[in-house]
């Protein structure tokens, strides 16, 4: 899909976006979306705003898209992030089927400021043997009911 949108300038938008953020009690991110048929969705950092970890620039960013657009599939999307984005961002970008992202600061910049992912980089190129977070299976023999009745459910959306 080819966009129109110059890269510099929609990253320059992200980070006044952030800058702006920033003044009204939000973190020093932000991220548009910019969908395949040209629509721009903007979201920003709100993680202290709103006490949710999870509210991170990108993420705010893709949520405005997809309920605007009443889709959870962005195939054809470009993702601007006023920063590099963190591996849950990033995770957020792929399940969302984002075709590209850009970013203005990297992971460096964002340490510097006192945003140090660092330790979440590690813990997701070995997580064995990162202290980070244990993660462990417990299996049951229930485990896969789930999954039995979705594969046998005739009407479902998938994804």
């Amino acid at each position: 899909m080819e966009h129109n949108h110059d890269p510099a300038k929609m990253l320059a938008r992200a980070v006044a976006l952030a800058t702006s953020n920033v003044a009204s009690g939000g973190g020093p991110f932000a991220a548009l979306v910019v969908t395949a048929d040209g629509k721009v969705f903007e979201g920003a950092n709100r993680v202290t705003a709103d006490f949710d970890p999870t509210a991170h620039a990108e993420v705010s960013a893709i949520r405005n898209a997809c309920s605007s657009t009443a889709t959870f599939d962005l195939s054809g999307a470009l993702l601007y992030s006023s920063c590099e984005p963190c591996p849950m961002c990033l995770a957020a970008a792929l399940w969302a089927r984002v075709e590209r992202v850009y970013f203005a600061a990297d992971r460096h910049d964002a340490a510097a400021a006192g945003f140090d992912d660092a330790a979440f980089y590690s813990y997701f190129a070995d997580p064995e043997a990162s202290r980070l977070l244990t993660v462990a299976q417990v299996s049951l023999p229930i485990s896969n009911e789930p999954f039995d009745l979705w594969q046998s459910t005739e009407v479902k959306t998938e994804y």
